[in-house]
């Protein structure tokens, strides 16, 4: 069976019965989160050398969207998941490999702070060398699978070095690490995104992914494109789903006194068109910018920095777009559209933010350092 038809037979029969749960609960996937372990859809991205399906982003890209199409609490969890296993994949140790590999390993990303808020790439927190351990403190704002993961990639002020940041692997349950207040949020409600302290927490110094100071640079030229294209594909996910379903209720609901549906009215056609152009334009920009890396064409950068705020924009002009062309209807929680409107309206505000990409952007085109 293709990991293809092995995620579709998931998210059919495991996925979209929990969504209920996942989204009036707030309650985390699990039963979805083992299954795609199982499945080793987890180790998608893991090296055929520890055990793992060794594919590519391209890949991974297409098993978030399919996902976020009726769970996007579960892609985003996948998402996160994704963007860490790249980094470990590069800079960490085989045994952490070999876990995420055969699926019983779920790891996150540990890295927006309430002091720095969208400037991820800035930690405040402190990596203090004592002996052979690092004592780290700090207070991450939202970390995605909060408590749930196994693993957080943490982001600290640098031990010694110079620079703006270290980062480190470390086990989500070590003593001192802890959970201020559970999520409760309006949208992406299952992702178990919360806060996480670090109160004096000792980890071996050879936890660290890189070198010391060198976090910033492998936030950018690692994580970025691989956090970018994957939240633009749950977005992308998140608006063919919305317009689906849109789509469905416009031509499937008739005025009683005229026989006519809603789609005869060329205003409502209007909408949905305009709507469905933006989802193509933010599809097409997610396959250029993944083609972009693919080849190594020097335009690389700027369409990482675009497709993650181009895709988060359109969402949210799509999904409200449903919302009006479905009138009341888009109301009820059966029809799945206001669910999706809220769970569309974190990307744009999830670090680094459309505003603060559309600074990045801008000194991109201006020859300028990003940060």
């Amino acid at each position: 069976m293709s990991y293809v038809d092995a995620l579709e037979q998931i998210v059919q029969t495991v996925v979209v019965p929990a969504v209920h749960d996942t989204d009036q609960n707030a309650q985390f996937p699990r039963t979805s989160v083992d299954a795609l372990g199982k499945a080793g859809l987890l180790g998608l991205l893991s090296s055929a050398d520890v055990g793992g399906m060794g594919l590519g982003l391209a890949d991974a890209c297409r098993v978030v969207e399919r996902i976020a199409q009726d769970c996007p609490s579960t892609a985003m969890i996948v998402t996160m998941h994704y963007a860490a296993t790249a980094l470990i994949e590069k800079h960490g140790p085989s045994d952490i490999r070999r876990a995420i590999a055969e699926g019983r390993h779920l790891t996150t990303l540990a890295w927006s702070e309430t002091g720095t808020r969208s400037h991820f790439w800035a930690p405040v927190g402190t990596a203090q060398a004592d002996g052979a351990e690092i004592v780290l403190n700090g207070s991450k704002s939202m970390v995605t699978s909060a408590q749930e993961a196994d693993s957080y990639i943490w982001s600290s002020l640098p031990a010694a070095a110079q620079g703006a940041s270290t980062l480190w692997l470390i086990d989500s349950r070590l003593p001192g690490l802890h959970c201020p207040k559970p999520f409760d949020g309006l949208g992406l409600r299952g992702n178990a995104s919360a806060p996480i302290r670090a109160d004096s927490v000792r980890i071996p110094a050879g936890t660290m992914l890189g070198g010391d100071g060198s976090g910033f640079d492998i936030m950018i030229a690692d994580a970025l494109p691989v956090f970018s294209a994957l939240v633009a594909s749950s977005s992308i996910g998140m608006m063919d789903s919305a317009l689906q379903r849109a789509t469905t209720h416009i031509t499937g609901n008739r005025f009683a006194e005229s026989g006519s549906s809603l789609a005869d009215l060329p205003t409502i056609r209007a909408y949905l068109a305009r709507a469905r152009l933006r989802a193509d334009q933010a599809r097409t920009l997610r396959d250029d910018t993944l083609a972009a890396m693919s080849e190594g064409r020097a335009d690389t950068m700027l369409r990482v920095l675009e497709v993650k705020a181009a895709a988060a924009e359109a969402a949210l002009e799509v999904t409200d777009t449903a919302m009006r062309i479905c009138g009341g209807a888009a109301f009820r929680k059966d029809v799945g559209i206001e669910r999706l409107f809220r769970d569309a309206r974190a990307a744009s505000v999830m670090a680094p933010t459309s505003d603060v990409l559309y600074e990045f952007i801008g000194r991109a085109l201006c020859d300028m350092p990003l940060a």
